[in-house]
């Protein structure tokens, strides 16, 4: 009985997670986590190019996937807070992945999936306003965007999370709904 692809990219990244909880991401081999996944390693190559695309899927499936309808249906802070509580859930596994560095950076890879999300949002909004200002594309919206709400989730990550999800919602909110000078004095 064959194994559907959904099923074998879920083992894949249980197997890689599960790993990654006891070693750096960047020691963790492609051999290692098909062996955890009961997979051979051509079936890995098959479904993903590396161990930093399986992350990315990862943070693109498990994380954001999940609250795509509530963004789209106008819910983003609901939205926010289960983002928060999917990466709490699995607290062990991003308290690792946050501290990985180089050119395929949890960083960089989050900030990375979160914009394109976002840009799927704004694009899939269907809206025809005249903008603000022609340099407020839908793509500098979603980069800054992204690079704000990265900020917060790792940030928050590798200070132990101890920050509930509804409360990390809410300072990402106030700091993002006022302006700089605002903040500062209100400091």
């Amino acid at each position: 009985m064959a194994i559907q692809k959904e099923n074998v990219d879920v083992l894949l990244a249980e197997g890689f997670k599960e790993l990654a909880c006891r070693q750096p991401i960047e020691k963790i081999t492609i051999k290692a986590i098909t062996d955890k996944a009961g997979v051979i390693r051509p079936t890995f190559y098959n479904h993903f190019q590396d161990k930093y695309e399986l992350l990315e899927w990862i943070i693109r499936v498990q994380i954001l996937e999940p609250a795509k309808p509530l963004i789209f249906a106008g819910l983003v802070d609901e939205a926010l807070v289960l983002m928060f509580t999917l990466v709490q859930k699995d607290r062990a596994f991003y308290g690792k992945a946050v501290y990985l560095e180089g050119q395929n950076s949890f960083e960089a890879i989050t900030k990375k999936c979160i914009q394109e999300a976002l840009l799927e949002v704004i694009q899939g909004g269907g809206r025809n306003r005249k903008k603000a200002h022609p340099w407020l594309t839908p793509e500098h919206v979603a980069e800054y965007y992204a690079q704000s709400m990265c900020f917060v989730v790792v940030s928050w990550i590798k200070s132990g999370m101890m920050v509930e999800p509804k409360e990390i919602t809410d300072i990402y909110n106030y700091m993002i709904t006022r302006s700089m000078s605002q903040v500062i004095e209100e400091l």
